[in-house]
């Protein structure tokens, strides 16, 4: 084999020929490679920026998308540019401080190689460290944009803190600032000392392994210079830490969440903070000096005395007073601080004016007719249970599979029947997971939105024991007019749908069923807002944002198409209002024709000096929440909640309107001048929508996780606990065969209920809860809020039980009910099917507290959903159960309770012919329902006045209430035989034909 030289021209002699190299490319492919990553993680953070500005702009917050932009960019770049110039300057100058000459020592020959290796590339170097420096420094600040605008927009308080007499704002909004000030100042200080000590290191000028001196002069001049700025800011710190103890936490353990100072804090901690912040400033001043002395000495001896004084007199003098001082007589000691962290803990948490009964003389006896003077609230109780009737309203209401109603459903008030009642409603949303075929075309164009808002009575069911609806069906019917039931925008909207066509194309979005139509359905257009999608450019970033290359390439998308996403109510509202904490309960309301979601928001805050705090997550937890519920920020520690915005999102539009609710409320006064503009006045609002405004029940379960400790305002009582009192743990939470309690983990909800209370003259809609005392099961408190917009609106009252009546609690009451022995023969003849029991319901009425509980009853076979069939109720230690709320009541009290419930269906019938002559049974009867019936108009027509504000015909109309309640006494007691008391309260309507059950979901 021979070889043959390949022909061209012999390379020179010394000269190797030219060989492509394969080892080039990668060098060249890397940067390529990297320049194109950036590009495309630039473009899709642009894509997300524009969109973000795109979407702003459809629902008219454009304001809130630029003050925050521009807020953070900011605090960007000024935090940034400072932390990367001081350090800079700090390297530069230490760069120009180095010796001319170095010795020859090892450690100079090691360093001189790095030097030398350095030297050509130390300002890209430098330039490289800088920019690093400002973009960690910069998003470290941007993400300080709230601390920012609450210090630059801060609203006074008007109160003042019992210490240091600075208006509450200060701590609310300044302090918060100024720490994080004084954060970044030693961060710049810091990172400027080590990289003054590694530049002057590496130049000569700090020789750590070198015999004799150690540092040049200019070198300890330098970092003299930082040292001394490092110590003054401790010194500044120091004095901070002063105020700051009015905001800080823990380490009391006679006050879970305790804030604020104590008596070692006032009487050891606070004068030593101000000697240690003198010391310090000593100290920075000896630094300072040492650039003209140039001896490590003096500084020494002071930084050293620095950290000695803060061991001694920072935490050891502190701690001597404690245990010698404070321990041996602690409580009094410590008094006048529980005192002001009562004070405070009341105010932050809206508790200031909770109206707290001396005690409530409960009785545990019945007697005949005895719920008389409550009937009106024994009208009005609750018997459709939220959390466990959703599976019957999908069951009777779903219509079509692909249509969904939320796992717990919704408690309203609308006018039915002539009057207020409580309403168990459910927006009837959209559920692609049913779909019959799923693809992207039915997924995004063709199924887009729900429809309808279905509502039940409360208090009311059908003779079968479903639900009685007052709106229902598609389209709806029922006394709730909706003129727009489609719901765009709902708790299960798909991310996001492509909606709108052109001029005279055939609408394609499945609206709903209509058999006189060809293809059996009506199809919708979208008419409302959105954000289009029509063009290339837009079809583009939205293929990005939504990482979906076919609406890039679809055709079904046109010049009219608009895209709809971030279709959740709450967080919509979460995008316009990104400072505000937000309800965990969205829920909808049919107002003029049209389906509103109703959301509450908060204004918190953890820096309320001498408050308690409480972890949100913690505090609104429930027996609900744990079933699949949401709970509101898990996380977040408060001190201080307001209930400060109401926000509606519109079903239809998407639109999110935000309405001023506390006008007192100075946090919320500081984010309005923030985002002007962005929350309207409350007089604005609608008289529709304010109807159904109601107490949030997360504000309501942080009140009442307070008010179980600080309803004892005597700071020596606080301070034992004596009376301390604990939300009792749900006791009907499983689903048993037979009935029995459920699983205790998780506290007792609280219930909205239409009650009166003992010191009100007429029911009102409520929020309510009961207290046990500390480790034991008997009631000791029952709690409420008027829940309802109006002049006594968020007002809470407490019912305290006479430590000397031992009236059960709702553990138990269960108990009572799983063993009496009437009960569990009614409930035998269920066995075999799912039983469950509903909501315990609490009720001060009849001069005791009455217990309610709905007994739902789930067939193992056939359709199956729940539906209500028996009503168990209790008095003291006595149990009844009956087929409804009024047999039940009249088995508890001797035949004759005396409330206001209707009877069956066949009850409610009027009586024809003439009226009985006078003495007879009948003839007392009729004596006993004129009565009343006009008690209810004279009620009726004092809540008229009192919704005017026409005080004197209020009052007119509760002395026409009362002599006609002694009417109806009088006639009852003239009757000759003893009969079942008359009603009180609206003659129920006739109960119409039951609405036929679908027997298998569509």
């Amino acid at each position: 084999m021979s070889f043959q030289r390949p022909s061209g021209p012999t390379p020179p002699p010394g000269r190797r020929p030219f060989q492509p190299n394969a080892r080039r490319r990668p060098r060249i492919l890397i940067p390529v490679l990297a320049v194109l990553a950036g590009l495309v993680a630039l473009f899709f953070v642009l894509a997300d920026f524009i969109t973000d500005l795109w979407w702003y702009g459809a629902v008219d917050f454009s304001e809130v998308f630029t003050t925050r932009l521009t807020t953070r960019l900011v605090l960007f770049v000024v935090f940034g540019i400072t932390m990367a110039l001081v350090v800079s300057i700090n390297v530069v100058i230490a760069y120009r401080l180095r010796p001319n000459l170095r010795g020859m020592s090892q450690e100079q020959q090691n360093l001189d190689r790095y030097r030398v290796g350095l030297d050509p590339y130390k300002v890209p170097m430098m330039v490289l460290a800088a920019t690093l420096l400002a973009i960690l420094s910069g998003a470290s600040a941007s993400g300080e944009w709230r601390t920012w605008l609450l210090w630059r927009n801060g609203t006074r308080f008007g109160a003042t803190d019992p210490q240091f007499h600075k208006d509450v704002s200060f701590y609310m909004f300044s302090y918060p600032w100024w720490r994080f000030l004084l954060g970044f100042g030693f961060a710049v200080v810091v990172v400027s000392l080590l990289a003054t000590a590694l530049t002057h290191y590496l130049y000569g000028g700090l020789r750590l392994q070198t015999p004799g001196q150690k540092s040049t002069s200019a070198a300890q001049a330098h970092i003299s210079v930082l040292l001394g700025l490092f110590v003054l800011l401790k010194a500044i710190a120091y004095w901070l830490d002063r105020y700051g103890l009015a905001v800080s936490g823990g380490g009391f353990d006679a006050v879970s969440g305790w804030t604020g100072l104590r008596y070692r804090d006032v009487n050891a901690l606070l004068p030593a903070k101000e000697i240690l912040c003198a010391i310090a400033a000593i100290c920075a001043v000896l630094f300072f000096a040492n650039v003209w002395r140039r001896t490590w000495l003096l500084p020494g001896i002071g930084f050293g005395l620095l950290v000695l004084s803060a061991l001694l007199i920072g935490a050891a003098y502190p701690a001597i007073v404690q245990q010698f001082q404070v321990r041996p007589s602690e409580s009094s000691r410590e008094a006048p601080y529980i005192g002001r962290n009562i004070t405070a803990t009341r105010d932050a948490y809206g508790l200031t004016n909770a109206q707290v009964a001396k005690s409530y003389d409960a009785t545990t006896t019945v007697q005949p007719g005895q719920l008389r003077a409550d009937a009106n609230t024994t009208a009005s109780i609750r018997l459709l249970d939220p959390n466990i009737v959703s599976p019957t309203f999908e069951a009777e209401q779903q219509i079509r599979r692909f249509y969904s109603f939320p796992e717990i459903l919704r408690i309203d008030r609308y006018p039915i029947d002539g009057r207020s009642q409580d309403v168990v409603v459910a927006a009837r949303e959209l559920n692609l997971a049913s779909v019959p075929q799923r693809n992207w075309i039915n997924d995004h164009f063709l199924y887009t939105h729900g429809y309808g808002l279905v509502a039940a009575r409360g208090n009311t069911v059908e003779p079968d024991g479903s639900p009685s609806y007052v709106s229902k069906d598609i389209p709806p019917v029922g006394q709730l007019p909706q003129d727009q039931p489609r719901i765009y925008f709902g708790e299960e909207s798909p991310d996001y749908s492509i909606v709108g066509a052109k001029n005279g194309a055939p609408p394609r979005e499945f609206d709903r069923e209509d058999p006189s139509q060809a293809n059996g359905q009506i199809s919708n257009t979208y008419s409302g807002p959105g954000v289009g999608v029509g063009s290339l450019w837009r079809r583009l970033l939205y293929a990005v944002k939504f990482r979906e290359q076919k609406i890039l390439l679809s055709s079904e998308i046109n010049p009219a198409s608009k895209v709809l996403y971030i279709r959740n109510p709450r967080s919509r509202v979460a995008r316009v209002a990104p400072w505000l904490t937000l309800d965990s309960d969205p829920y909808p309301a049919a107002i003029d024709g049209r389906i509103q979601w109703i959301i509450d928001g908060y204004t918190t805050s953890a820096n309320y000096p001498y408050s308690s705090r409480t972890t949100l997550g913690h505090a609104t937890q429930t027996a609900v929440t744990a079933e699949g519920g949401r709970v509101i920020a898990p996380r977040d520690e408060v001190n201080y909640i307001r209930n400060s915005v109401k926000a509606t999102v519109d079903a239809y539009t998407g639109e999110v309107k935000l309405y001023t609710w506390d006008e007192t409320d100075p946090v919320l006064m500081t984010w309005k001048k923030a985002f002007p503009g962005t929350v309207l006045d409350k007089g604005v609002i609608p008289k529709d929508l304010m109807d159904h405004f109601r107490y949030p029940e997360d504000y309501f379960k942080v009140q009442r996780e307070l008010l179980a400790r600080y309803h004892v305002t005597d700071p020596k009582a606080f301070y034992t606990k004596a009376d301390f009192w604990q939300v009792p743990l749900d006791p009907t939470g499983a689903d048993v065969s037979g009935i029995a309690s459920g699983a205790e983990s998780d506290p007792q909800p609280p219930y909205y209920l239409t009650l009166k209370m003992p010191s009100q003259d007429a029911a009102t809609f409520s929020l309510t809860t009961t207290f046990e005392p500390l480790g034991r099961g008997q009631l000791a408190a029952f709690m409420a809020v008027d829940a309802e917009p109006g002049p006594d609106y968020g007002t809470i009252r407490v019912l305290p039980l006479s430590p000397s009546i031992n009236v059960p609690g709702p553990r138990l009451v269960q108990n009572n009910i799983i063993s009496d022995p009437i009960v569990s023969s009614a409930v035998l003849q269920y066995r075999g099917n799912k039983v469950r029991p509903g909501n315990l319901l609490t009720l001060p009425v009849g001069g005791g507290l009455l217990y309610v509980e709905p007994l739902y009853v789930q067939p193992s076979s056939g359709t199956s959903y729940p539906l209500l069939r028996q009503v168990i109720v209790s008095f003291g230690n006595n149990v009844a159960i009956g087929d409804d709320l009024k047999s039940a009541l009249d088995k508890l009290f001797g035949g004759a309770s005396g409330s206001g419930v209707p009877g069956s269906p066949s009850q409610q019938q009027p009586t024809a012919g003439p009226p009985p002559p006078d003495g007879s049974s009948a003839g007392g009867a009729a004596a006993v329902a004129a009565a009343i019936s006009d008690a209810e108009q004279a009620f009726q027509d004092g809540r008229d006045a009192l919704a005017k504000g026409d005080f004197t015909a209020y009052g007119k109309a509760q002395d026409r209430l009362d002599a006609d309640l002694k009417k109806a006494a009088e006639a009852e007691a003239a009757k000759p035989t003893a009969k079942p008391a008359a009603t009180f309260g609206p003659t129920p309507a006739p109960t119409s034909t039951p609405t036929p059950k679908a027997t298998s979901p569509p």
